[in-house]
């Protein structure tokens, strides 16, 4: 029973990420267009739609007959976003920030597999 609890909760913990992501992604929409990579078009739209997606994973992986889905649609928006997040530590570096800051934004970026395998297991994809 231990196992069942603790999954549960993992999966409600990544869930509220999601949620909380996609509802950022409506609140502070200026602040995600900025670090949209120059060659996609339509970045505000872009936003939106990865925001959407968010949302609706995160709620999906709370219900067992979308949860598997939900969990290849996040794990392909975990992909498709991460060219923004290498845009972001490409920025910063090319602008002096920080070293602390340019440091967690390369930390960050191989940071998206272990959210990916988390969203492998919390919605159960490795099973049949």
């Amino acid at each position: 029973m231990y196992i069942g609890i603790a999954a549960g909760t993992s999966r409600m913990a990544l869930a509220s990420i999601f949620v909380v992501a996609g509802v950022l992604h409506f609140a502070i929409t200026d602040m995600y267009v900025r670090v949209m990579p120059p060659y996609l078009p339509w970045p505000r739209e872009l936003v939106m739609a990865s925001g959407a997606c968010q949302l609706a994973g995160g709620v999906g992986l709370c219900v067992p007959r979308l949860r598997r889905a939900a969990g290849w649609g996040l794990v392909l928006l975990l992909v498709a976003v991460w060219p923004a997040n290498l845009q972001m530590y490409t920025d910063a570096q090319a602008s002096g920030d920080d070293l602390l800051r340019v440091t967690l934004l390369l930390v960050r970026l191989p940071l998206q597999l272990v959210l990916i395998w988390w969203v492998w297991k919390a919605a159960g994809l490795g099973r049949r």
